[in-house]
């Protein structure tokens, strides 16, 4: 859960802007605030909505809302998946800013293990792992998509049904040095159509736990009252009802779904 502090800072102090992420197809910087009570700064991610690119199937200007409508479906869930995320003004205008996540590095090659989500070969996939799609790779070499078998990445699979997430990419999906799994870039989420598009197959069909299930219910009983309040200066109406159709359905029938569209991955998957 968010801490008060992070939520404070990342609410009301001046951003520094130190880099970019160039990867990032819409404008992602580093930020860093200065504390009076640290000898390291406090690191964010700003997204200026300025910088968003526009998109055939979601509205101008919407991407920003959409990630902080999602950190709060998180916190109300308190699964904690989604990184301390608020809507404020930046040096280059409004934006959602995010607590930055410093990660676990392993090296395969070592012996260090695999990433939570990760490529192998068919005869190489390790214990604990399921495996979501076979292909080849550039050299035809035959390879496959997987993800651990865990129950910190099945809570976000969960979250991404909910959110009708269309880009769960391997690379979005962040182990925390502190030992949680956190979900970030959640710009294409909440959309009132299907759009679910994840590499966290694994899980399809199987039960959904009862623990789970009861998060669900209270979050929807919740959505007629605060935590809709909270997401109606974020997403619309529309997308507030669909929302409430996508959790009802998991708490009547608490299964993973299976894909069932012709494009249930994100590409690229990383």
């Amino acid at each position: 859960m968010t801490a008060p502090d992070d939520l404070d800072l990342l609410t009301t102090a001046e951003l520094t802007i130190v880099g970019r992420v160039v990867q990032a197809s819409n404008a992602t910087l580093v930020c860093e605030i200065s504390r009076a009570d640290a000898d390291t700064p406090f690191r964010c991610v700003y997204k200026p909505v300025r910088g968003e690119q526009p998109l055939w199937d979601f509205p101008d200007g919407t991407l920003a809302g959409r990630e902080v409508a999602s950190y709060r479906v998180s916190e109300a869930l308190g699964w904690g998946t989604v990184p301390t995320t608020v809507l404020r003004e930046g040096p280059v205008g409004p934006g959602m800013v995010q607590r930055w996540i410093d990660t676990v590095e392993r090296h395969p090659e070592s012996g260090d293990g695999i990433d939570l989500v990760d490529i192998c070969r068919p005869d190489l996939v390790p214990d604990g792992y399921l495996p979501v799609l076979r292909g080849h790779d550039e050299t035809g070499e035959e390879i496959t998509l997987v993800h651990a078998d865990d129950p910190r990445l099945h809570r976000m699979a969960v979250l991404d049904v909910v959110l009708n997430n269309a880009d769960r990419k391997g690379g979005h999906v962040l182990e925390g040095l502190d030992g949680a799994v956190y979900g970030v870039d959640h710009g294409l989420a909440m959309h009132r159509e299907n759009k679910l598009r994840t590499v966290l197959w694994g899980w399809a069909g199987d039960p959904i736990g009862p623990d789970l299930v009861a998060d669900l219910e209270r979050v929807l009983d919740s959505l007629g009252g605060s935590l809709g309040d909270e997401l109606a200066p974020l997403i619309t109406d529309a997308e507030i009802d669909a929302l409430r159709r996508r959790i009802r359905t998991l708490v009547e029938r608490p299964v993973m779904p299976a894909p069932t569209s012709s494009r249930p991955l994100p590409w690229p998957a990383f």
